[in-house]
């Protein structure tokens, strides 16, 4: 909500410009040359891209040059109005303005002079009553013989770089009544409260974002009544300071942004004079004091952003004057209808703005709502409001912004709602359970500039009184229930959309162009065809989950599309080559062309935008990876999983993407040895190497993992806030506990590592138990062997742990009834033996998770003996516990050897022998023949 300015200065700057009217229309004198001269000699030093000064020549009356007032009288300059000159080419000051002895007012603010100091010859100008030299690039000390100008009334130094030590030299000022030195670094000028209360006729001090501190001891100010606005936003003070009790004339006090804790201070109450107060963006805890709702001038109260509590007394509605309230963003609790009941007895007619955002209110609305006539803000939005919007609110003729987004709100809403809301330009009510089904010929008694209103129940048809909203630039109606084709006529409106969302309906047809200028979100509809042309600023184009289909080169190498950061074409039938023209896309951030049907290797031009994610999931993509990705040293998250490239896992991946935090190779054609280099990758928490043809070791530095060996997670969510309108989450399929997930808004809180279903060889690494961070780890399918590390005991958070189908023996380490969490466990078919350690989740497994080895005890049926050894193990018996040989069967098969051999060796060595057996087996097979055909007759 915007701040209720107050400043007693307004009439002070209308009396030069209409000095500068009158002196212009009448004045027939022609200036002094002497000062006309010097006039010439400082426009010489200034820049002026916008030839503002070109009446400014040789010769002519400088009383008539623009920006210039002269006195009606005596025809000597008076006044100097060149503010706004340029903001972006460096000018000078040319001490030439000593030649002007009656300068009065001079304004140079908004102008760029480089980054020079204040010139100290501006203390000269012994005339001045006005100077204004904010925002104009002057840095350094601030010169002391400024104090010099004793007729000064207002000086304005703010939105500069200045440094100045002390603030002594403003004691000479005797007739300031406006002080502004924001900005300014004043953390070492410790007299600053001294010196400027001090000042006789001292009316507004503005000391906002100067760096001003809590005084080590108390400071005692005697009261002034001179003082009444007092902005030190923007500060480091621990608590409100004490002395402010003192200033008991003040109309204006802000103290936003400046780290305020504890209770609001009751001493407010004591400033009876008091018309704004501004407390937002502080760490406040306390309710709000009865003392404040007594302040019956209080025009303007914001406490927003605290962590106010509690709930709102009926006593606000002694606050008989106010027309601004922002309780926004705190913890208030309480029912909204008493506090709208509160505040009818008060303000009915006086109230223009209510902020209640992001509280804890509940209730419902009621009739009550609509007797606030002059209300022009109202927004009750993220609380716990339920029930239906009451009809009344149509009778708020004055309303512009109306925000009842993120409630509990339900029912139907009828024209009615919107019967006299002409004025009404923002209309935000997303994420309730409101239902609006107008006539297909209703037309909206406003013109929305803004609307919002998703998951609200619009559908199935395009709602068609959009087509008469003609000013209408943002429009979010995401889940809606529309189930229509897109119209054509909505596509050709004539005005220019700047967010457009549209997503998770079901919209179809073909969409040849988007009119949108920053953001658009059409994912999750039924939309085909080829991807929509769309225009040279757009810079975040969300297409995910349609039917897509075609090329992209038309969309990649458009060399307008300059400004893209997001780019989500994921899960469409997109086919061919990756276009190699991404040399224009310096800006991207997010890339997902994930579940595709795309071919091909991955561009090199791609290694020369500098993204924080790449996704290029699923696809039929192959090749080596291009040694120019390595430039792109801003990837947090690289998915490249279930495609078809080859080569060795690249050690440059560790040496120079050295922000990952996601990297996913799984379901690839990589072969060679895991480079040491990935140890380098402090801030990476999932590793997916999966079912690719990696061989040799584990690498030892793993421990060096840093993210994955802290158990403190500090962040739950990777995002990034986009433009005014969109906040992209960091999303990642992973494969934990045996399934496929994915994880969003909690991937800040999941580390996993997961090398399984390649050629691993050797142990694993004792030390990968000190990775205690992490909650997934899976080797399995691969060829380790030794024992497994007891360090594993010490991951105490892992939740998914699998160890199977490799060559691991020894016993199962005790230490694995430390895993509390385990709600995934599997080391079948390795050769472990023994006992499995007794704990509760160990035991909570079944058999599957321990087949294919010789463990025994519980869950398994194999009982153990005293010595942990299976007992089907100590039956079967070994030498050691003097089993006995079943010579039975050892004679049986000796017997047959040496009566085979006895008989067919003879056959096979002796030539004689073999053709003799021949003869008589030719012999005994004719006899037989012989009877068989006897037989036969």
């Amino acid at each position: 909500m915007t701040t209720l300015p107050i400043s007693f200065f307004p009439s002070l700057l209308l009396i030069p410009a209409i000095c500068f009217t009158i002196c212009h229309a009448n004045s027939n004198l022609l200036c002094i040359p002497s000062e006309r001269e010097a006039l010439l000699k400082f426009k010489n030093h200034l820049i002026d891209p916008s030839n503002s000064l070109s009446s400014w020549v040789e010769g002519g009356d400088c009383c008539k040059w623009i920006g210039v007032v002269c006195h009606n009288s005596t025809g000597h300059v008076h006044q100097l109005h060149l503010a706004a000159l340029s903001s972006y080419d460096q000018s000078a000051i040319n001490p030439s303005l000593l030649e002007l002895k009656h300068l009065s007012f001079l304004d140079l603010s908004n102008n760029n002079f480089g980054s020079i100091p204040i010139p100290k010859f501006l203390g000269m100008l012994e005339s001045l009553t006005y100077l204004n030299l904010s925002n104009a690039q002057f840095q350094g000390a601030i010169p002391h013989n400024l104090g010099n100008l004793s007729k000064l009334h207002y000086l304005d130094l703010g939105g500069n770089y200045l440094k100045p030590k002390s603030l002594q030299w403003v004691s000479g000022l005797s007739s300031l009544e406006y002080l502004d030195l924001s900005s300014a670094d004043l953390h070492k000028a410790n007299d600053w409260v001294q010196v400027t209360l001090k000042l006789p006729s001292l009316l507004e001090l503005h000391l906002s974002a100067c760096g001003l501190e809590d005084y080590p001891s108390p400071i005692s100010v005697n009261s002034t009544k001179s003082l009444v606005v007092l902005d030190l936003s923007s500060n480091h003070f621990s608590s409100v300071p004490k002395w402010i009790s003192s200033l008991h004339g003040l109309v204006s006090i802000d103290l936003s942004f400046c780290f305020l804790e504890g209770p609001i201070p009751d001493y407010f109450g004591n400033t009876s004079f008091l018309e704004v107060l501004d407390l937002s963006w502080n760490h406040l805890n306390s309710s709000i004091l009865n003392s404040l709702y007594s302040l019956n001038r209080l025009q303007f109260l914001s406490l927003s952003s605290n962590q106010l509590q509690g709930t709102i007394s009926s006593a606000i509605g002694n606050l008989s004057s106010v027309t601004h309230l922002d309780l926004s963003n705190n913890k208030i609790e309480g029912g909204i209808s008493e506090i709208l009941q509160s505040l009818s007895r008060c303000c009915l007619d006086s109230l223009e703005s209510l902020d209640m955002t992001n509280n804890q209110l509940s209730g419902h609305l009621t009739d009550q709502l609509g007797q606030f006539k002059n209300l022009s803000y109202l927004s009750l939005a993220q609380n716990k409001i339920s029930g239906p919007i009451p009809s009344s609110i149509g009778e708020l003729s004055s309303l512009e912004t109306l925000d009842f987004g993120h409630n509990l709100l339900e029912g139907v809403v009828f024209e009615a709602h919107f019967f006299n809301l002409t004025r009404l330009t923002t209309l935000k009510a997303s994420d309730n359970r409101l239902r609006f089904e107008p006539n297909s010929n209703w037309i909206p008694p406003f013109q929305c500039e803004r609307i919002e209103l998703g998951h609200w129940h619009l559908g199935p048809k395009f709602p068609q009184w959009l087509k008469f909203q003609k000013k209408l630039s943002y429009l979010d109606i995401f889940h809606v229930g529309i189930s229509d084709v897109m119209p054509t006529w909505f596509l050709n409106l004539p005005t220019q959309f700047e967010y457009l969302n549209l997503s998770s309906n079901q919209l179809t047809g073909e969409i040849s162009y988007l009119n949108v200028r920053d953001s658009v979100d059409l994912s999750s509809n039924r939309f085909t065809g080829p991807l929509p042309r769309v225009i040279s600023t757009l810079c975040i184009l969300h297409l995910s989950n349609n039917s897509f289909s075609g090329s992209l080169s038309e969309l990649i190498c458009n060399p307008s599309l300059t400004g893209m950061v997001a780019l989500y074409l994921d899960t469409n039938l997109l086919i061919g080559e990756i276009p190699d023209c991404w040399n224009h896309w310096e800006i991207l951030a997010y890339l997902n062309l994930a579940n595709n049907n795309l071919t091909g290797k991955i561009p090199p031009t791609l290694g020369y935008t500098y993204p924080f994610l790449i996704n290029l999931r699923n696809n039929s993509m192959f090749g080596e990876l291009p040694y120019t990705l390595r430039n792109s040293w801003s990837l947090v998250m690289l998915d490249l999983s279930e495609n078809h490239f080859s080569g060795s896992v690249p050690a440059w991946i560790g040496d120079k993407l050295s922000n990952l935090v996601v990297l996913s190779l799984r379901s690839n054609n990589f072969d060679g040895h895991i480079p040491h280099k990935i140890c380098d990758l402090q801030f990476l928490q999932n590793l997916d190497l999966a079912n690719n043809n990696i061989s040799g070791v584990i690498p030892k530095c793993f421990n060096n993992l840093s993210a994955m060996a802290t158990k403190i997670k500090t962040n739950n969510e990777f995002s990034l806030s986009l433009s005014n309108f969109y906040k992209f989450y960091l999303k990642a399929l992973l494969v934990l506990k045996g399934r496929e997930d994915e994880y969003g808004s909690t991937l800040g809180l999941v580390t996993s590592m997961d090398l399984s279903a390649n050629s691993l060889t050797g142990e694993i690494p004792k030390k990968i138990g000190s990775l205690v961070g992490l909650l997934s780890l899976n080797f399995s399918g691969n060829l380790l062997t030794g024992n497994i590390p007891n360090s594993i005991g010490n991951m105490e958070l892992m939740e998914s742990l699998d160890l199977s189908m490799n060559r691991l023996n020894g016993e199962i380490p005790p230490s694995f009834s430390n895993l509390n969490f385990l709600n995934h466990f599997n080391v079948s078919y390795n050769n472990l033996t023994g006992q499995i350690p007794t704990s509760t989740q160990l035991q909570s497994f079944e058999n599957l998770s321990y087949v294919g080895n010789h463990l025994c005890g519980p869950p398994l049926s194999k009982n153990c003996t005293s010595k942990g050894i299976p007992t089907d193990v100590a039956n079967n018996g070994s030498s050691n516990e003097g089993s006995k040989v079943n010579w039975l069967y050892v004679s049986i098969v000796l017997g047959f050897v040496m009566g085979f051999w006895g008989v067919v060796a003879p056959l096979f060595f002796i030539r004689s022998w073999r053709i003799a057996y021949y003869r008589k087996l030719d012999h005994i097979c004719g006899k037989l023949h012989v009877f068989w055909a006897t037989m036969g007759m």
